[in-house]
C-alpha cells in the first residue's frame, strides 16, 4: 500500500515543471503517511467485524463487499477469507467462495469452520456424497458444531440414509437449544418412516418455539389431517396460515427442494385439494414466485 502511495507521488512529481528554483528557507519536505503493520492489522479485523455483523443482519452482498477489503488489508490472515466465502455463499456467488474457501485452507488446513463451509458449498452444488466427506472431517477436528450436523444430516437425506440423516439432526438439537430446524428436520424424516406421532410431536415443539415457521405448519397439518376427521379442523386451519405466510409451499416442486420426502408430499398434496382450501390455494398460487410444479400435485420422482 505505501508503495502504491510512493508511485502516484513520484509520478505527479515527473509532471512538475523542470524548472529549478531556489529553495524558500522554510520550505516543508513532502511526506507520504505510511501505516504501520500493527495499524493495518487493526483497520481490517475491524472492517471484519462489521462484515460479521451485516452478515449476521442477512445483508450478505454488503458483507461481501466489506469482507473482500478484509483480505486485501490480511492477505494471510484465514479468518478473513473464511468470511469472506461465507458472505459470497449467502449472496450466491459460488465460483468466488469456492476461491476464498481454497486461500483459506491453504492458510489454515486444521480449521474445522473451513471444511464445515466446502461442505455446505458442495451440498448446494448437489454433491451430497462429497458433502458428507468433508463435513465429516470437519466434525473430527470440531465435534461440537451444531450446523455441521445439520448440514450432514440434510446430505443424508438426500441420499436417503434416513436412520443416519435422524441421529445428526438429533445431534444439532441437541448442540444448539431452540435449533428449530433441526428439529423440524427430524419430523421430516419421522414421517417418512411412517412415526406420524413422533413426527406431530417434532413439528408441535418447533411451532412452540417459533409459531410462524410455514413449512412446519404446513407438514403439521398434513400429519393431522391423515390421522382423520377429529383434526380436521385444525389442519385446515394450519394450512391457510402456512400458505398465506409462504405461497410457494402451495408447489410439490418447492416442496421438493426442501426436503418433502414423497409421503409427506402426497399427504399434502390431498389436503389442499380439499374444498374448504379451495380460496386459500388459489391465493398461495396467485403468489407464488414462477417455477415449475403445480400446487398440491403429488410427485414421487
Amino acid at each position: 500500500m505505501g508503495r502504491r502511495f510512493w508511485r502516484l507521488f513520484s509520478s505527479l512529481c515527473l509532471a512538475l515543471p523542470l524548472t529549478v528554483l531556489p529553495a524558500p528557507a522554510k520550505a516543508l519536505v513532502p511526506f507520504v503517511y505510511l501505516p504501520q503493520e500493527k495499524e493495518l492489522e487493526g483497520a481490517g479485523l475491524g472492517i471484519a467485524q462489521a462484515a460479521a455483523r451485516l452478515l449476521r443482519l442477512g445483508q450478505a452482498e454488503d458483507a461481501a463487499r466489506l469482507a473482500e477489503l478484509t483480505v486485501r488489508l490480511l492477505p494471510d490472515d484465514p479468518r478473513g477469507w473464511v468470511l469472506l466465502a461465507e458472505a459470497e455463499l449467502r449472496s450466491n456467488q459460488m465460483e468466488k467462495a469456492v476461491v476464498a474457501l481454497a486461500r483459506a485452507k491453504q492458510l489454515d488446513p486444521n480449521n474445522a469452520g473451513i471444511w464445515f463451509a466446502e461442505g455446505s458449498l458442495a451440498l448446494r452444488n448437489g454433491k451430497p456424497q462429497d458433502a458428507i466427506g468433508l463435513l465429516r472431517k470437519g466434525i473430527e477436528l470440531d465435534g461440537k458444531n451444531a450446523g455441521a450436523y445439520f448440514d450432514l444430516g440434510n446430505a443424508q437425506i438426500l441420499l436417503g440414509n434416513t436412520d443416519a440423516a435422524l441421529g445428526s439432526f438429533e445431534k444439532a438439537a441437541g448442540l444448539r437449544k431452540d435449533f428449530w430446524e433441526a428439529i423440524n428436520n427430524q419430523g421430516l424424516v419421522l414421517f417418512e418412516s411412517g412415526r406420524t406421532a413422533d413426527a406431530i410431536g417434532r413439528w408441535q415443539r418447533v411451532l412452540k418455539i417459533k409459531p410462524d415457521i410455514a413449512e412446519t405448519s404446513l407438514a403439521l397439518a398434513a400429519a393431522l389431517f391423515e390421522r382423520g376427521p377429529a383434526e380436521r379442523a385444525q389442519a385446515l386451519k394450519l394450512a391457510e396460515t402456512a400458505l398465506a405466510e409462504e405461497p410457494n409451499y402451495v408447489k410439490d416442486s418447492f416442496q421438493k427442494e426442501q426436503l418433502w420426502g414423497p409421503r409427506l408430499r402426497a399427504v399434502t398434496a390431498q389436503l389442499l385439494a380439499l374444498p374448504e382450501l379451495k380460496a386459500a390455494v388459489e391465493r398461495a398460487q396467485a403468489n407464488a414466485t414462477a417455477g415449475d410444479g403445480n400446487g398440491g400435485s403429488s410427485d414421487d420422482s
